[in-house]
């Protein structure tokens, strides 16, 4: 499992296919993967690598569908222990208005935590620049 963090437009994506060129065409983006195991188990048995790309836009699809994400993704985490995740960074201490949008950064950053707990590889990309942090 890797993880690949940053913000937006800075060149995560094109990071990640150059390190591993086995996974073009296998990028999944997290506004499509469905909030659903089921829907997920489906979409991702069509890749042999497959990059989750946005997973932070997955995460508010599940918190708007009420979607206990947490459960999803700790299966998906155990399922498939080979993922590859990009995810942008979001909130950077601005603390919204909007309890929705709270809950959104909260949950997202804790589960960037959890991935990378168990993550073999976490990078960190500016400017198409990677910093290893793990």
């Amino acid at each position: 499992m890797e993880l690949f963090l940053g913000g937006c437009y800075q060149g995560k994506k094109e990071y990640v296919l150059k390190l591993h060129p086995e996974c073009k065409g296998q990028v999944i983006e997290g506004e499509n993967l469905p909030a659903d195991w089921d829907g997920m188990i489906k979409e991702l048995q069509e890749f042999e690598n497959p990059v989750i790309n946005h997973l932070h836009l997955w995460i508010r699809k599940c918190l708007e569908q009420q979607t206990d994400v947490e459960l999803l993704a700790d299966k998906l985490l155990e399922t498939y222990p080979g993922l590859i995740f990009i995810c942008d960074e979001i909130g950077n201490g601005i603390v919204p208005m909007d309890a929705l949008e709270r809950d959104y950064r909260e949950r997202t950053g804790r589960l960037q935590i959890r991935i990378a707990e168990k993550a073999e590889r976490v990078e960190r990309i500016v400017c198409g620049i990677s910093q290893r942090l793990k």
